[in-house]
This record gives C-alpha cells, structure tokens and sequence, in this order.
C-alpha cells in the first residue's frame, strides 16, 4: 500500500508500516494546495519587511536580533548548522524513518510555510532508502527535538551523512552524494524552511507511534502466556468472567479478561480441576485481568496523544489565513504569523512516562507467573524443580527466572523524564518536555517487557510437557504451546538457554504468536 501523508490521517501503524515494511508514501493533491498557500503567506511577509520570529529574526534568546533581506538564507543555513549538535548513539533505520515521515506530515497541514521542494525531497528520501545519520541524544522536546532533526536536514542540504540502500547494498556517504545516488540535488533553503525542519516533535511522535504498535502486541501476548501459565498452574478462569468484569467496567479489563476465556476455551486442563480444593489462586494468576486491563487502558491513552501528535502542526511559528487570528498578530493583511509552544512535548511525555509505568507492571506480573512455575517451594506438586527432571544435577529454567527478574529491575530503574526540567538559551526557553528520552524510555521497557512474556512462553511450554493425564489444551492455548515447541524444543539435558529465550522473543516481536493463535480462534485478539 501507499501511506497518504495529507496531515490530518497518520496512524501508528502507518508509522510502523514505513519505519518498519517500506512501504512508500505519496503526498495528495489538497494537502499540496495548502502547502503553497502558507508558502505565499510566508513570501509576502518577507517582502512586507515586518519583523517576524523565525523568518527575519534571530532564534531562542536571539529573538530581538533583526536579520537583512539579503541574510535570511544564509540564517537558514546556519540554524541547520548550528543546532546539528547531537551526541550519543546513532538512530536506527527505523526509528529515523519514523521521524521523516512524522515531519512530512506535519508540513503538509500547511501551517509551516515550507516550499513543495522541501516536501518532495523528504517524500523521495523515504522512498528511495536515503536515510541521515542522527544522533540520538540533544533533544529536550522542546523547541521539539531540535538536534536530532536538525541531523536529519543537513542531508536536504548536501551535507551532514546519510546511508543509501540499493537493493542488499547499504553505503554511508556524505549529504551530497547520497542525493545525486537518487538524482536528488541539495536545497538552498528559503525564509522559514531551516526552523520548519528542525522545530518539532516528530522524533518523539515517531517514537511513540513504534511504542504504542510494540506495546499493544506485548499486551496481547501477555494474555496467552497468563492463559497458557494459567493452565499449567491449575489455576481457575472463572476470574475471567465477564459478570466481574461488567461491574467494574474498565474496558481493558473486559478485554483480557475476554481474551483468557477464548483462548482456554474447551480446555480440559481447566475443567478437570473445576472441584478441587483450592479456593483462591495466588494474585498474578487471580488479577491478570485488572492487571493487564490496566496496561491497555495506559496504553489506550498514549494512543490517543500519539494521534492527535502525528496529525499536528508542532513547529513554530506558524502560518495563518490572517481573518482567522487576532488582529494584533504579526503579518501582513493575508498572513498572520504566530509564535506558540506548539512544540512543547508534554503532551507525549507525561502519557509515555504512564506507558514505562504501565508496561513495567505487565512485565512484573509475569515474571511473578514466571516464578510460580519454576520455584520448587510453590509450584504445583507435578511439576520438578525449575521444570527439569533430574533438578540438581540439571538447572533447567532456573536463570531465565533470573533474566526476567534482571530486566524486571532494569525497568524499575528507569528514571521518568518528564519530571525533569533543564533551562536552556539563556532562560528563554525555561520549561522542557524531555519527551524524546521518555520515548526512549518507553520503548526499552516495552522491548523488556516482550522478553519477559516470551520467557514466561518457554515456562508455559515446558511445565505443559509435565501434565501427565492425557488432557487437551485449549483452543487458543493448544495453538500457542505448538507455536513455541515448533521453533524450541523440550528442555532435557540443559543447554546455553539464550538461544530459547531469543527464539520466543521472537515470536513475539514478529508477530508470529498472535497470527498462529488468531487462526486458531478464528478471530483476532482484543
């Protein structure tokens, strides 16, 4: 498919869908329109000679600095320069493409006065595999994340490096050659372009949209594994009632709890111990609803912002039809320019935080399942020790308890970003967002958490090859335990584990879990 950049529709998983697939984009025909009206705007200011922030003006603290007619390209130029001051690790393909891509979109609402040129070399940039090198660290979220996407412009320029694939090669060049690799020559920019580029919160939003996609998937393959350890446990689902969850009406909660009951449906492993003598299952097993409910609801929210984000004009200032702004704004009779912290990412920062809270507790809880199948003090009587016969002389899944519990911790150690605040540009810009390190944040501890779950799949595997009556998973739960037995065998002799691990991480990450146990129901996960 072709991902339509029009401003107003980009989803998380059109994000995904480029960062990720490749998939091509394409720039309509109305969101062109808009584009060269706000460039007209942005030129008949110029020519009106009125003292305008981020046209004829210096930037941040440089603000009162009136800039020549004859200076304004070259103050273009050296913002780009200037504030390409990142350090730290390089961005990964993916998540540069999902900057790029976010940028377009914010462009073409027609609020930046960019020219369609600038438009039509990032849209070719994507779709030929033109990728700047970007430095990850140097953004504060606000004024956006502004060192990382100036990297990102220098290579408009001809300058700055980027890494151009074609076909299974991948080259590092400079800015330069890797656009004459497409037939692309270097922008001179024009008035407005250079802060255009690089004021914004695309990093952060690209970011957040990967999040959201990974997070969503950690959830759903966190309802399999809680069914499968359910199972194995000789736990109860009928804490997954849909009675419970209809009068505590949280809708993460009905979904989970939906989810556990589809996937065990016709399970004789549950039925065969319906009037047993245990009256209450331990809280990791008994709340997994409410629990997971919760992370959906958490990440329902970051949803949320990250759509309105991606379909937003976070640059500044910006550009409007002068009948519809206050008179008293700077402009012209047709152009109004007005300066606002549109690129301010609180709006992403505080619901990324939530997300590192939330996906913490979804890791948390299934290291605790994790825990009640190996431990030999709490597990159930049929299952040996650290799921291997011959316990002793064999450790079996004893330390992937401890991997789990080790990126457990690593997640409770994550710092939360947006309580944080550093002055910068002289105390002009006073109050940051620190939205792009919450993204990072939040994507970590989603990648743990997915580690986690597929260990606690290799657990469920393993303590389900130790049922020793001849009962059926089921129907969800049979398609996930053939999932893992097809890509990791049963555990006897010990083995270097990592490979285990690795392999059911990826059966997660690749979607692979999810797309065997759909089939398997007939119907997609909640």
């Amino acid at each position: 498919m072709t991902v339509r950049l029009d401003g107003e529709s980009l989803t998380p998983e059109d994000v995904a869908a480029v960062a990720r697939d490749d998939e091509p984009v394409a720039v309509p025909d109305e969101a062109r329109e808009k584009v060269r009206t706000a460039r007209e705007r942005v030129e008949e200011v110029v020519e009106s000679g009125e003292p305008v922030y981020g046209v004829n003006t210096g930037f941040g603290e440089l603000v009162d600095e009136r800039i020549p007619r004859e200076d304004i390209e070259r103050l273009q130029l050296n913002l780009v320069r200037s504030h390409a001051a990142g350090a730290g690790r390089e961005l990964g393909r993916e998540e540069v493409r999902a900057m790029m891509l976010g940028r377009v979109n914010a462009l073409v609402k027609g609020y930046s006065g960019v020219r369609e040129a600038v438009i039509d070399q990032l849209v070719s940039m994507l779709n030929d595999g033109i990728h700047p090198v970007v430095k990850s660290r140097g953004s504060l979220g606000a004024s956006g994340d502004l060192a990382p996407l100036a990297h990102l412009a220098l290579v408009l320029i001809g300058e700055g490096q980027a890494d151009v694939e074609s076909g299974d090669e991948n080259r590092r060049l400079p800015g330069d050659e890797a656009l004459a690799a497409a037939e692309l020559d270097p922008l001179t920019l024009k008035a407005k372009e250079g802060i255009a580029l690089i004021n914004g919160t695309q990093l952060s939003a690209g970011l957040a949209a990967l999040a959201v996609v990974d997070a969503e998937r950690a959830i759903r393959a966190a309802d399999v594994a809680g069914a499968l350890t359910t199972e194995v446990t000789m736990g109860t689902t009928a804490s997954s009632d849909q009675s419970i969850a209809a009068i505590r009406p949280h809708q993460g909660h009905a979904e989970s709890a939906r989810n556990v009951k589809r996937l065990t449906e016709d399970s004789e492993i549950v039925e065969s111990h319906r009037n047993c003598d245990r009256v209450q299952d331990a809280y990791s097993l008994r709340c997994l609803p409410q629990v997971h409910g919760a992370v959906r609801d958490a990440v329902r929210h970051l949803r949320e912002a990250v759509e309105v984000e991606l379909n937003s004009a976070t640059d500044n200032p910006l550009i409007f039809d002068a009948d519809e702004t206050d008179p008293r704004a700077s402009g012209t009779e047709n152009a109004a320019v007005l300066s606002g912290g549109n690129f301010h990412g609180d709006p992403l920062a505080l619901p990324l935080d939530y997300l590192t809270n939330a996906i913490t507790e979804l890791a948390a809880i299934s290291e605790r399942r994790v825990d009640r199948m190996v431990n030999p003090n709490i597990q159930e009587e049929y299952l040996p020790a650290f799921l291997t016969e011959k316990s002793g002389l064999r450790s079996g899944y004893m330390i992937a308890q401890y991997t789990a519990a080790a990126l457990l911790n690593e997640n409770r150690a994550t710092g939360r970003p947006s309580m944080d605040n550093t002055p910068v540009s002289g105390n002009q810009e006073d109050h940051v967002s620190m939205s792009a390190q919450s993204a990072y944040d939040a994507r970590s501890a989603v990648s743990n958490a997915i580690t986690i779950v597929g260990i606690e799949l290799l657990c469920g595997a393993q303590a389900a090859d130790f049922i020793q009556e001849d009962l059926d998973h089921g129907v969800g739960t049979a398609a996930a335990y053939e999932t893992v037995r097809n890509v990791v065998p049963h555990l006897g002799d010990d083995r270097a584990i990592h490979h285990d691990i690795e392999d059911a991480d990826a059966l997660v990450w690749s979607g692979l879990l999810e797309e065997r146990v759909e089939d398997a129901l007939g119907g997609q996960l909640a």
